[in-house]
């Protein structure tokens, strides 16, 4: 079974321990093998500390500015300080290794980082409260992620071009800052919500400059409740993955529509992770997802618009239950793609 054919495998990003080699090195192993439904991806490792978190992280992505580390969380700054230079080391370094354990690798590969309303949420403004309070702000912020999100692309395509390069946008805030739930600095009130037209417009953007830097795919993560699937699937994404117990009727009636029209490809979070080391088997695993996708009646012709995945990243884990997590995804990925042709 090719990739192209069947349902696919992948991570969703974060995974146990501090040992990038190691980490990079499995993914690869697991997912990267000739013939198999597996997608590699580069592996983020909170255990090293909040420089290699998902803002953090992402905060070393950025053009033109940078992140500065205060008590309250991450700040908005102009000046490259202490914690944002140790947040761009740790990428670097994930990078030199990425470069050095994926040579004579040729195929998918998945490098994810927070979105842009995500970062909104979570960074300060120098003046106090989030970024999500001003709008030049948080356009500035979203320029600046896309510029050097792009320049990234770039950089991997030029150190590695046998990647089928895909980017991941870590999105769990958005249904929040749509729906006005982000709270204030003091606690006491909330920000406004932010319009579809310009979430959608930031989105957009990104998505297509991404595009244009090299990257085959853009996809968008969430694993919270309440995703505006709408907004999120007409900024252009091609795929999008979801927690596959929060998705209700309507949600997959639109999905299914997606999917058969070839518009975008669905990632089904069928792996729970919220209980740290409760690793399903690949029977319950493909039962959790032909549940969902069976009722849409779509047939074989869909499996290559699939993919299984954890619901959210296995940070929390120990790392022999992670791995069994990928290997019984992939063996689940199998049964479905059997049991979607017959």
């Amino acid at each position: 079974m090719s990739t192209g054919e069947g349902v696919r495998v992948t991570g969703v990003g974060s995974w146990p321990g501090t040992d990038a080699a190691g980490a990079i090195r499995l993914t690869l192993g697991e997912l990267g093998e000739q013939g198999s439904p597996g997608e590699p991806y580069l592996p983020e490792l909170p255990a090293r500390g909040v420089t290699a978190q998902l803002v953090g992280r992402t905060g070393a992505v950025l053009s033109g500015l940078s992140l500065d580390l205060q008590p309250a969380g991450w700040r908005l700054t102009d000046a490259l300080g202490v914690d944002a230079r140790r947040a761009r080391s740790l990428l670097r370094q994930d990078l030199d290794l990425l470069e050095e354990e994926a040579q004579g690798y040729s195929g998918p590969f998945t490098l994810t980082v927070a979105g842009p309303w995500t970062l909104a949420a979570s960074v300060e403004r120098p003046r106090g409260d989030r970024v999500l309070a001003d709008h030049g702000a948080r356009r500035e912020l979203a320029e600046s992620l896309t510029e050097g999100l792009s320049a990234l692309v770039s950089d991997l395509r030029r150190r590695l071009p046998g990647l089928a390069l895909a980017v991941q946008l870590d999105e769990p805030l958005l249904p929040t800052v749509l729906a006005g739930g982000i709270r204030t600095a003091s606690g006491f009130s909330r920000h406004r919500s932010v319009g579809r037209p310009e979430a959608s417009e930031t989105l957009s953007r990104l998505v297509e400059a991404v595009r244009a830097a090299g990257a085959v795919d853009v996809r968008l993560h969430c694993c919270a409740a309440g995703l505006d699937l709408p907004l999120v699937l007409g900024a252009g994404f091609g795929t999008v993955l979801l927690d596959a117990e929060r998705l209700g009727r309507a949600d997959l009636d639109l999905l299914g529509e997606t999917l058969d029209g070839g518009r975008a490809a669905l990632g089904l979070g069928v792996q729970p992770t919220a209980v740290a080391d409760a690793a399903l088997g690949p029977d319950e695993l493909s039962r959790r997802a032909l549940a969902l996708l069976r009722p849409l009646e779509l047939g074989p012709a869909v499996a290559g618009r699939v993919l299984l995945t954890p619901a959210c990243g296995l940070a929390g884990w120990t790392p022999g239950p992670a791995t069994q997590v990928l290997r019984s995804l992939l063996r689940a990925a199998d049964i479905v793609t059997e049991e979607l042709g017959r």
